[in-house]
Parts: C-alpha cells; sequence; structure tokens
C-alpha cells in the first residue's frame, strides 16, 4: 500500500484504528508489490485484527487481578505426583464449563497449588475473551464490609461480582464468614447460579462447608447454588512451596 500522508493517518488515530495504521505503516512494499489490492487489503487488517485480539486479551488478564498472572495451565508440573487428573485440566483449559454456566472447585492442603490453578484457570478464560476476576474471600469480606457504608454500596458490590462471567474465589471458607457476609454470599450465588461459573479454591472439603457457613438455612441455600453443577478436583497433599524452595536452594 502507498505511504500514508498525514491527515489520512490523523483520521485513522481519531476513528480509533491505531492498530489498522500500523498494519498499513508496516507492510513491506517491496514483498506485496504482486499482490493485487484486495490481497494487500486482507493482509493489513489480519494483521491488525490480531494486534487488536492481543491488547484485548492482555488488557482483560490485567484487569482480572490475578495473583499469578503468569500461571499456564498447559505448565503444571508434577501432574502425576500430585495426582492431578491432565484430561480434567485439558478439559476445563477449553473453558466449555463456562459456556455451560458450571463452578470448578480446587480442594487440598495448603501449598499445594490451588491459587496457581484458579489463576491459570482464569487467565485461561482471558485467552478466550472470557471477562473473568480473582479475589481472595479476605479481601471480598473486606470490600464488603467498606460497600455498606457506602450510599447504594451493596447492590453496586454484588452488581460488579455477579457480572464477571467467571470469577475465582480463592481460600473459600478459609476464616469462617460473619451472617452478613452469609447473607450476601447467598444473594451473589443466587444472582451468579445460571448464569455464571465460579471457581473456588479451598482447603475444606465439601462435606465440612456445611459448618463452615454456619450450618443454618444459609448454608444450606448457598451450598444448593453451588455443589450442584460443580467440576471437583482435588489437588492433593503435595507441597509446592517446599517443592519450589528445594529447587531454589
Amino acid at each position: 500500500m502507498s505511504a500514508l500522508d498525514g491527515e489520512t493517518k490523523r483520521k485513522l488515530r481519531e476513528m480509533n484504528a491505531g492498530e489498522l495504521l500500523q498494519a498499513i505503516d508496516l507492510q513491506d512494499e517491496i514483498l506485496s508489490i504482486s499482490l493485487t489490492f484486495e490481497e494487500r487489503v486482507r493482509l493489513v487488517v489480519d494483521d491488525a485484527y490480531s494486534t487488536f485480539m492481543h491488547s484485548k486479551v492482555d488488557g482483560l488478564i490485567r484487569r482480572a487481578g490475578l495473583r499469578y498472572p503468569n500461571a499456564d495451565l498447559r505448565r503444571i508440573d508434577l501432574l502425576d505426583e500430585r495426582g492431578l487428573n491432565r484430561q480434567v485440566l485439558t478439559q476445563l483449559g477449553t473453558c466449555s464449563f463456562v459456556t455451560r454456566q458450571q463452578n470448578v472447585v480446587f480442594q487440598g492442603f495448603t501449598g499445594s497449588g490451588k491459587s496457581y490453578l484458579g489463576c491459570a484457570l482464569a487467565k485461561r478464560a482471558c485467552e478466550h475473551r472470557i471477562r473473568a476476576h480473582y479475589v481472595r474471600m479476605p479481601d471480598l469480606e473486606e470490600a464488603w464490609v467498606a460497600a455498606q457504608d457506602a450510599t447504594g454500596g451493596a447492590g453496586k458490590f454484588l452488581r460488579k461480582y455477579a457480572a464477571f462471567t467467571l470469577l475465582v474465589i480463592d481460600e473459600w471458607l478459609l476464616d469462617k464468614p460473619t451472617e452478613s457476609m452469609r447473607t450476601m454470599l447467598l444473594e451473589l450465588m443466587e444472582r451468579r447460579y445460571g448464569e455464571a461459573s465460579t471457581v473456588f479454591c479451598t482447603q475444606y472439603q465439601q462435606k465440612d462447608w456445611h459448618q463452615r457457613l454456619g450450618a443454618g438455612v444459609h448454608a444450606d441455600a448457598i451450598m444448593d447454588r453451588i455443589i450442584h453443577n460443580t467440576t471437583w478436583v482435588d489437588t492433593g497433599t503435595y507441597n509446592m512451596r517446599e517443592q519450589a524452595a528445594l529447587v531454589t536452594a
């Protein structure tokens, strides 16, 4: 394509077509001289689209607030030693569970890699252009307490966390939730039920959840909106932090 004049470039930038402008500038005149106009346009659009999508995915990953932004489901260490099911992880990596509005639970001992797996799954979702978000349950509770002090804050809080297509809640039930927190969790799970997917990273087995949630009607209702449409992944007892310390020692 011929060089563009300054005014044309300005118009492209004003239309937020920066990726297209960059692709035009980078197209090699000599290598593309034998191509038809339509072929050259197609190449420029393909390059611009690739840049646009890469930028969009990077933005989704950045805004997801991942604890481990470099986590990758395709590079999970010591699968056999940890007893992780490669087929299950591969299936989760397709993100088809999000399309079906299913949940995932990563349950295992301290240091078994639950947080990493949760972040890796959220990052994979971002790569599929799915809006994901990571939050630790203590931070979720702190945000909920702060929201209640602002006018309309509770409603804004619930709308925010209900809107994420994939929500990863780490350290699930690490501390027993207060009555206010249980009420919020019930409303949040109700809003997300059948509409979005939630990933829970927890030390506690399913049999312990009811007691941790207060053993009352709220516990019944919260669990009812989580456990029936969920993939459970046992992350085992292998301590990955100890393994990492040995490797770096």
